[in-house]
């Protein structure tokens, strides 16, 4: 097993393969065990690292709440990038994870090669958000007062539930795991992480000027994240946009092949310097003011 010390707590991290470095950061709902079948068919051919977040074992859970927080964890993947010597590295991330890949974008640009951010954006458009936070309050409530984290009310989650209807073993498999986290580490997550996190339209300005080049992906039944990936299509030019028919939140589970194939084949367009960026496009082949639509 595979430690490395940060911010004060010991995080768990895995590592296979060898090449450029992939890291993979999971979701809230998911952890480390999230990532297995990207993790196996990645590693041929990169050098693969999946990080366990603080308050999910076998990483520490901290029971202090100063312990968590959005800036944290993206601090935790600076300190094991320099830990393991990567000094870049393509990131995929779900969700939660799929947030701390874009702040990522904002904060550390050196270190991207590329992001896959996947099921990214819940809570993030303005008209949803308070509803947003208030959830994660509730839930963080639930959660806090458990010994295990409450797995009924995810799992069964209007954006979950393709996954039961696609592949029950599958669901069955995240029911589980999701079963298994502490409540408390679960609880802060929610509380100091999700809600209390900035929306992606905070960052308007700064994701117009990011050069990374991104793959963004969305479900078309993920409500939560759809509005605000279409968003993030029109503001960030060197991002791409995937979005896929009768799916919800848990991309990477529900069709494994097709997640694995389209990040990729976008790895493959980004070292092939084959991922432009939409607005030097355009500046090279303007149209005059003739031209009709």
């Amino acid at each position: 097993m595979a430690f490395f010390e940060s911010q004060g707590h010991q995080l768990y991290f895995e590592e296979y393969g060898s090449g450029e470095a992939a890291v993979f950061l999971h979701e809230f709902g998911g952890d480390i065990r999230s990532w297995q079948q990207q993790m196996a068919y990645f590693s041929a051919h990169y050098r693969c690292i999946a990080l366990s977040c603080r308050g999910y074992p076998p990483s520490d859970v901290p029971s202090d709440q100063v312990d968590y927080g959005w800036q944290k964890t993206l601090d935790d993947v600076v300190v094991l990038l320099d830990r393991l010597g990567i000094e870049k590295a393509h990131f995929v991330g779900l969700s939660m994870g799929a947030f701390t890949g874009l702040m990522m974008c904002l904060q550390h640009p050196d270190r991207m090669l590329s992001l896959v951010a996947a099921s990214g954006g819940s809570g993030a458009f303005p008209a949803g958000r308070d509803q947003f936070i208030n959830k994660c309050m509730t839930l963080a409530d639930a959660a806090m007062a458990a010994d295990l984290m409450p797995a009924d009310h995810m799992a069964y989650g209007h954006n979950r539930i393709q996954l039961r209807e696609k592949n029950y073993a599958a669901w069955l498999t995240f029911y589980e795991q999701l079963s298994e986290h502490p409540g408390i580490g679960a609880g802060l997550t929610q509380k100091m992480v999700q809600a209390a996190r900035p929306s992606l339209h905070d960052f308007e300005a700064e994701f117009a000027a990011v050069k990374t080049p991104v793959l963004l992906m969305v479900g078309d039944e993920d409500d939560p994240c759809l509005d605000t990936n279409l968003w993030l299509k029109r503001v960030m030019p060197r991002a791409g946009l995937s979005i896929w028919p009768k799916s919800g939140h848990l991309l990477n589970l529900e069709d494994p092949q097709r997640f694995n194939a389209e990040s990729a084949t976008f790895f493959d367009q980004v070292k092939a310097d084959n991922w432009p960026d939409r607005n030097e496009l355009l500046a090279r082949h303007a149209a005059p003011d003739t031209a009709i639509f």
